[in-house]
């Protein structure tokens, strides 16, 4: 079906739903490189205006990516909820953007609409939202889960303590670490990527990761970033694993390339729930996502990587996973060229993943070969905070060494978390202040040298 919009007696044209997506779409390196974005401001704004005034009901009759070709299209149609969208059926895209916004739209009644709305209609409304209604839009949205804490209350906000090194020494992990947990960080989660997939690495970091937390009854959780194949076989050989970890993308084609498909993820999470090694909950699923995979793989099948984006939440929310991670500058400057390129993407990411009803949580990163510095993350770390974003990764110096990139520090959190007022996860705060990290108004005290987790062994 075509789309038109005239503006200064100029007919914009455009060939299908596909098309207009990615035309609406503000200006980024991937989508040039695609070969799919505006020819022109006028033509974006056309693009815009034209999507603002589409019934939300045309996503339902016309897909981005044909239902028989595609998986992720297939989820997405089957899972959706008819019911609880009778409420908003009548509303068009403009009228969906301004309804968010409005006093009506409150956490609960946003969360009866999680599957209401899919992932090209959350996609659709946040091409044409400032980037201040993604923010106040988010900051509605309260998405709650639970493993050994409780992570995404409001006046929360958690950490990754992301202790990463470049040959999997145990000893740098764990010096890490413990360096993290004395600036209050690791509630989210503490998450290694390994230097390597091999299973026996893999499996000595998990055993290492287990012992330091029961042994200082930590309420957190760990999770070794392999493929999921992996983490598979070893939960079949008895391996101590707590959040099971994949990337995963908004086509089938993108899966595929990762290695994966539903049917595999399906069996993943319900291996890990298999373990019950949760004591608070069951969500013990941990997906990282990221603008441009899609398009990096060959497989965007010419859809823009912000609606890509988006379909890849539909893939994570059918898992209840406990953490959701946009790695917004991680791929390069070929996909999100600058600074301003990677705090739109950020913002659009965090709004649709909470709107869909997922437990998001950002990388604020970027590569060294991007237009972009640590100023630009200072300005998106405060963004996320005030936005409700549910936790940011705690590297050590805000310089990963394993992966070569430059994120947000252990000093970060505690920055955004004393500027806004914020907290950590509330049985995580308990522990700080039972370990002496942080007194009952949550300031940092001094820890002594003969402090237990300084004399942490393993």
């Amino acid at each position: 079906m075509q789309y038109r919009h005239t503006i200064q007696n100029h007919i914009y044209t455009f060939n299908d739903l596909k098309t207009l997506m990615a035309k609406a779409s503000p200006f980024r390196s991937g989508d040039a490189l695609a070969g799919v974005c505006s020819d022109s401001y006028q033509e974006r704004v056309a693009a815009q205006m034209c999507l603002a005034e589409l019934p939300l009901k045309t996503f339902l009759s016309e897909v981005v990516i044909p239902y028989e070709h595609d998986e992720v299209t297939r989820l997405i149609i089957d899972t959706h909820d008819e019911t609880a969208f009778s409420h908003i059926s009548y509303f068009t895209v403009g009228m969906l953007r301004d309804w968010l916004l409005s006093d009506e739209a409150t956490t609960t009644v946003l969360n009866q609409l999680q599957k209401a709305i899919t992932p090209e209609m959350a996609a659709a409304v946040s091409k044409i939202m400032r980037n201040q209604d993604l923010i106040l839009a988010a900051q509605k949205m309260e998405v709650i889960t639970r493993f050994r804490n409780t992570i995404g209350l409001k006046g929360r906000f958690s950490t990754r303590l992301q202790p990463n090194h470049p040959t999997d020494d145990l000893k740098g992990i764990a010096a890490s670490i413990i360096d993290g947990l004395m600036y209050a960080g690791g509630d989210a989660v503490i998450g290694i990527n390994p230097a390597t997939d091999s299973p026996a690495a893999v499996h000595r970091i998990l055993q290492m990761l287990d012992a330091l937390i029961s042994r200082n009854e930590i309420p957190t959780q760990s999770c070794v970033l392999s493929h999921v194949t992996t983490t598979l076989q070893l939960i079949e050989q008895g391996a101590p694993v707590d959040l099971v970890f994949q990337s995963i993308g908004g086509t089938e084609k993108t899966n595929t390339g990762f290695g994966i498909n539903l049917s595999l993820l399906q069996e993943a999470y319900e291996a890990g729930l298999s373990l019950k090694r949760g004591t608070l909950g069951n969500n013990c699923m941990y997906f990282e996502t990221g603008q441009g995979s899609s398009l990096s793989s060959g497989s965007h099948e010419g859809v823009d990587q912000q609606t890509c984006e988006a379909r890849a939440y539909a893939v994570a929310r059918q898992f209840a996973p406990h953490l959701v991670n946009s790695v917004v500058g991680f791929i390069g400057p070929e996909y999100l060229y600058d600074g301003k390129q990677i705090t739109r993407a950020a913002l659009e990411d965090h709004f649709c993943g909470k709107l869909l009803g997922l437990p998001m949580g950002m990388d604020i990163c970027y590569t060294n070969h991007a237009e972009a510095d640590q100023d630009d993350m200072d300005n998106l770390l405060l963004l996320m905070g005030v936005a409700g974003c549910n936790f940011i990764m705690g590297v050590p110096g805000a310089d990963d060494i394993m992966l070569n990139y430059q994120s947000t520090s252990f000093h970060d959190a505690l920055y955004v978390r004393k500027a806004l007022g914020l907290k950590p996860a509330p049985e995580f705060e308990a522990w700080l202040m039972k370990q002496g990290i942080v007194d009952e108004q949550g300031k940092q005290i001094p820890v002594h040298k003969d402090h237990p987790l300084l004399k942490y062994t393993f």
